[in-house]
C-alpha cells in the first residue's frame, strides 16, 4: 500500500491536473471496476486545407489512473474527461471543439447515452463547419469561427453538473448552453419537470424571472436590459414579439453547489446580445410548497 501511495504522489506531483476536473471520492470502501479506455475513431477530414482532426484523449495521466484503480480506498471516481477535441486553423476560419466523456459510471446505459449524444453533438459540430466553410469559400470568402467545449457547475458528493457551450462567431455571435445534471449516487439523470409536484412550477418561476429582471433593470441604470414589459424600458410597444412570459417546462438548468435551482438562457433569449448568457438562482421558498421533496433543492 506505501508504494501504491507514493507512486500515486509522485504523478500527482508531476502531472497537471485541469482547473475544471474536481474529483470526489464516492463509495470509499467499493473496489473500483477496471474500465477499458476509449478508443477515439479516426475520421478522414477530405480536402479541409491546414484542417486538423485529433484525439485528445483522456485528460489525465494514464499511470496516476491506473494508481487511483489500484488502490482499493479510492475505489470509483465518477468524473468528466475530454474525450476529443476537433481543431481547424486556417486563415479566416478557426474551429475548436471540446468533446467530453463522463466516466466510471455504474449505470452503463446512462453513461454510454450521454457520452454518445456528446460525440453525435461534437462531430455534427466539426461537419457542419467543413460545410459551412466550403459554402463561405466558393461564394468569395469570409470569416467563420467556432468554439465548443463544457464546464463543470457543480461537483459534489451528490451532483456533477455539466455545462455544454457552443459559441458561434459569424457575424455577431451567439452563444448556445446545455446542461445535464447527474444523482451521482443513485446514477440517474435529474430533469426540471422531475423535481416538482406537477407543472405548476413554469408559472412560479417566470413570475420570480420576471420580479428579478424588474429588480435587476431598476438598479442597473440602464446597463441591464431584459426583453420584459413593464419595466420602463422605451419603445415597449415594439417589443411584443420580445416580451419575455414564460420558461419552457424543459429550460435549460442546473443545480448549483449550494442546492440551488439556476435557470440558463440563450444569448439574445431573453436580453440583447450585449448581456450574453444569462442565469438566474430561484429562491427555494419561491418552489418549497412545488417541490417533490428537498433532497435536490434546499
Amino acid at each position: 500500500m506505501d508504494k501504491k501511495l507514493k507512486e500515486l504522489k509522485k504523478h500527482y506531483d508531476e502531472v497537471p491536473i485541469p482547473k475544471e476536473l474536481d474529483f470526489v471520492v464516492e463509495n470509499a470502501l467499493k473496489q473500483g471496476k477496471k474500465k477499458k479506455k476509449n478508443k477515439a475513431p479516426q475520421w478522414l477530414l477530405g480536402s479541409a486545407a491546414a484542417a486538423m482532426l485529433f484525439t485528445a484523449g483522456l485528460n489525465v495521466s494514464p499511470a496516476m489512473a491506473r494508481s487511483l484503480a489500484d488502490i482499493p480506498v479510492v475505489g470509483n471516481i465518477i468524473k468528466v474527461l475530454t474525450w476529443t477535441e476537433y481543431e481547424v486553423a486556417e486563415d479566416t476560419y478557426d474551429a475548436k471543439i471540446k468533446v467530453p466523456s463522463i466516466e466510471n459510471l455504474e449505470n452503463t446505459e446512462l453513461a454510454n447515452t450521454l457520452n454518445e449524444k456528446y460525440r453525435s453533438e461534437g462531430k455534427a459540430l466539426y461537419d457542419d463547419f467543413i460545410a459551412e466553410v466550403g459554402d463561405i469559400k466558393a461564394n468569395g470568402g469570409g470569416h467563420y469561427g467556432i468554439d465548443s467545449g463544457y464546464v463543470i457547475k457543480t461537483d459534489n458528493d451528490q451532483l456533477l453538473s455539466i455545462g455544454r457551450y457552443i459559441v458561434n462567431t459569424v457575424g455577431s455571435s451567439s452563444t448556445v448552453m446545455h446542461y445535464d445534471t447527474i444523482d451521482k449516487q443513485n446514477e440517474i439523470l435529474i430533469t426540471l419537470p422531475m423535481l416538482f409536484k406537477d407543472n405548476s412550477y413554469i408559472q412560479a418561476i417566470s413570475d420570480n424571472i420576471k420580479e428579478q429582471m424588474r429588480e435587476q433593470i431598476a438598479a442597473s441604470n440602464e446597463d441591464k436590459v431584459y426583453w420584459i414589459k413593464g419595466a420602463g424600458l422605451p419603445d415597449e410597444n415594439l417589443m411584443e414579439d420580445l416580451d419575455f412570459k414564460a420558461i419552457d417546462a424543459k429550460q435549460q438548468f442546473y443545480i448549483s453547489d449550494k442546492g440551488k435551482l439556476v435557470i440558463s438562457f440563450d444569448k439574445y433569449e431573453v436580453a440583447p446580445g450585449y448581456m450574453g448568457v444569462v442565469e438566474f438562482e430561484i429562491p427555494t421558498e419561491v418552489l418549497q410548497n412545488i417541490l417533490v421533496s428537498n433532497k435536490y433543492i434546499h
